[in-house]
């Protein structure tokens, strides 16, 4: 064991750690901060000839202003398969359609409301900071491991602490992430 083979587990724990990161982006992005964002429509996918397809694979989705998304099909016959998609989908909205494109309204954010999204995006970044935790845990335990196979003490406890300013690292990017959403929620 040497110092080669401690690079190799810290880019795993650095992979690791860097898709905790960008699994937490995605559930922001859901989040919804207010204004219309076609990335809010990401997670639905329509019954389109049997299989669950992505909205954005069927249809152009375009924030046509700050409250509204227009869903431009393009076969014009998915236009009730779209609606229900959306409604299936639970976030809250009520498409409507005038036979070309379907709108999705959204509305405003009461300030109640706005509180309960931080609260989301705060339970969503806590659980991808347990991620973080899980994958520094995992890590050391390898590198303990890797001690009793031949590794050096001195190399481990390097290891250890490039261990942990990744953990800092990627908790400081979590809660950057967070605080720029909580700005945009709370932003009206």
């Amino acid at each position: 064991m040497d110092r080669q083979d401690t690079k190799r587990h810290l880019e795993e724990v650095k992979n690791a750690m860097s898709e905790a990161v960008e699994h937490l982006k995605n559930e922001l992005v859901k989040i919804r901060a207010g204004k219309a964002d076609p990335s809010m429509l990401k997670g639905v996918k329509v019954d389109y000839y049997g299989n669950l397809t992505p909205l954005n694979q069927v249809a152009n989705i375009i924030a046509s202003d700050a409250h509204t998304i227009a869903i431009q099909p393009w076969d014009k016959s998915t236009i009730p398969l779209i609606e229900k998609a959306i409604l299936n989908a639970n976030l809250g909205f009520n498409p409507d359609n005038n036979g070309e494109v379907v709108r999705v309204n959204v509305p405003p954010l009461t300030e109640e409301r706005r509180k309960e999204l931080v609260k989301q995006a705060k339970n969503e970044g806590e659980n991808t900071r347990i991620s973080i935790r899980n994958s520094r845990r995992d890590a050391n335990e390898e590198l303990k491991k890797m001690e009793k196979d031949g590794l050096s003490e001195d190399l481990r406890h390097d290891a250890e602490d490039d261990v942990q300013k990744l953990t800092d690292d990627f908790n400081k990017k979590i809660d950057e992430l967070l605080d720029q959403k909580e700005k945009d929620i709370m932003k009206i």
